[in-house]
């Protein structure tokens, strides 16, 4: 898209083709993209591009660390050999406070025609088994906290990278031009995971691909978003910025970083109207409210809930990224970044947690089907590692990076469907392995891109989200 900037006509007449190169340097890079996108060398094969099955993705993340074995990939074993000691070598966990066999404290349900084995703790969720692929082989390289999220965000345990939104908004742009094309979504007591803001970054990549977080349940979902000034005076101010802005640019060489704020002003000028209206939920009907939970007395799901309903409508808004935020519940061990991560007292940890998250997670899934969305829509389910098939202390689980469960849903997924396998403890994936660069190259595909091809040179190098891994997932699409 070209950005038109004002200028008086014996300036414009005397530009140097330097000058009108770096005062359209937007324009040019979305043409070079539409372009490659056309011709095929954005392509997963020489011949055409992959074709787009998605046009949003619902990145809902369990942050703390689900345990696999007490809610996608059941043991029998465990029960089996309960408070026995492990009978392989245990690697070295975040506490070394370990224990013995513990099973799980859930029964597992055949849901749906595919009849694919779901915790009792995911009543809802597990009603739309024939829509989900569930990956019980993901597997991460660290086993702490914060690395986990960074690794699961951006393909990389450290900041400073782009993470998967910030990629996507990048890779397609932005479908309504009055809203962020990458959202985070938060509510109640909901802050970001262990990384902080930083999971949600554009890294190097221009920095309106950056995440803007949605406070879904406060009257001002983003602070100071309007200003006192009327909008003809805003918009005059904006006008005078960005002819100081776009002259900067020129005499410093720093168009890319200008332009990205530039567009961020301009974004947030249009959001003013744009985001409360997407926020106000009130001509919602009682049924869909109810659907989702939206007015229960629970809070913490309802607060949830509210974040689900949202992202229902920023998809109708043609937002294309779009995460949700768990919130604590001061059980266990989890904190406010990680409430999932239940050391102790893990059965009353994850009911209260599943809770939180069933009816909202599985209300989108309907809302969205039944809206016909949900066929051009991801939902990708995860958290940062898995948790051990032995008890840490009396009744948790430690982290487990080794094997654990994600699964995905939507969008081009072969629902019904189980991927990978891990050990007959649930203790290291044992066949059809895969990465977090895997899930993301999958889901850039769906997207219509190449995980190979989606680049941005920085520092002297190609960086790409998959950095120099990752496998389409073939054998979960539809």
């Amino acid at each position: 898209m070209f950005h038109s900037i004002n200028h008086d006509a014996r300036h414009a007449s005397n530009l140097s083709r330097r000058e009108l190169l770096q005062r359209t340097s937007n324009g040019f890079g979305a043409m070079a993209l539409s372009s490659a996108l056309s011709t095929g060398s954005y392509a997963e094969s020489s011949d055409k591009p992959p074709t787009a099955k998605a046009k949003h993705v619902v990145f809902c993340y369990m942050s703390g660390g689900v345990s696999h074995v007490d809610s996608f990939d059941p043991k029998p074993k465990l029960a089996e050999l309960h408070g026995q000691p492990m009978p392989v070598e245990v690697e070295r966990t975040q506490f070394n406070n370990n224990g013995n066999i513990m099973k799980s404290p859930f029964k597992f349900i055949r849901q749906g025609q595919s009849g694919i084995p779901i915790s009792e703790i995911f009543p809802k969720i597990g009603q739309y088994a024939d829509e989900m692929a569930v990956i019980r082989s993901m597997t991460s390289t660290v086993n702490e906290h914060a690395q986990g999220n960074f690794l699961m965000h951006s393909g990389f345990p450290i900041m400073g990278y782009p993470t998967a939104g910030a990629w996507c908004s990048y890779g397609l742009g932005s479908a309504n031009e009055d809203l962020p094309s990458y959202v985070v979504l938060q509510s109640g007591s909901a802050v970001p995971p262990h990384g902080g803001v930083s999971l949600y970054s554009n890294g190097f990549l221009p920095a309106q691909h950056q995440g803007s977080i949605l406070k879904a349940d406060k009257r001002e979902a983003i602070r100071n978003l309007v200003g006192s000034d009327t909008r003809s005076a805003q918009r005059r101010r904006l006008d005078f910025t960005r002819s100081l802005d776009t002259e900067f640019s020129i005499s410093n060489g720093e168009q890319d970083q200008v332009e990205a704020a530039i567009t961020n002003l301009d974004t947030a000028f249009r959001m003013q109207t744009a985001v409360p209206d997407v926020c106000f939920i009130s001509g919602e009907t009682k049924e869909t409210r109810d659907l989702y939970g939206v007015d229960s007395n629970d809070a913490q799901m309802a607060a949830y809930a509210r974040q689900c309903l949202l992202a229902r409508r920023l998809i109708q808004k043609g937002v294309r990224f779009i995460e949700l935020s768990c919130l604590t519940r001061g059980i266990g061990a989890g904190g406010a970044p990680n409430p999932w991560d239940q050391h102790s007292a893990l059965e009353h940890g994850h009911r209260e947690m599943a809770k939180q998250v069933d009816q909202p997670i599985a209300a989108l899934m309907g809302d969205l089907k039944r809206l016909g969305l949900l066929e051009e829509t991801l939902i990708v389910w995860a958290g940062e590692f898995g948790r051990t098939p032995f008890s840490q202390g009396s009744n948790g689980r430690d982290h487990n990076p080794f094997g654990f469960s994600i699964w995905m849903a939507g969008a081009g997924i072969k629902g019904g469907s189980v991927y990978g396998k891990t050990d007959e403890l649930g203790y290291h994936a044992i066949e059809d392995r895969c990465e977090v660069y895997d899930m993301w190259a999958t889901t850039l595909h769906l997207m219509g891109m190449d995980h190979h091809q989606l680049t941005y040179r920085h520092a002297g190098r190609d960086f790409r989200l998959t950095d120099v891994h990752g496998n389409v997932l073939t054998p979960i699409l539809s």
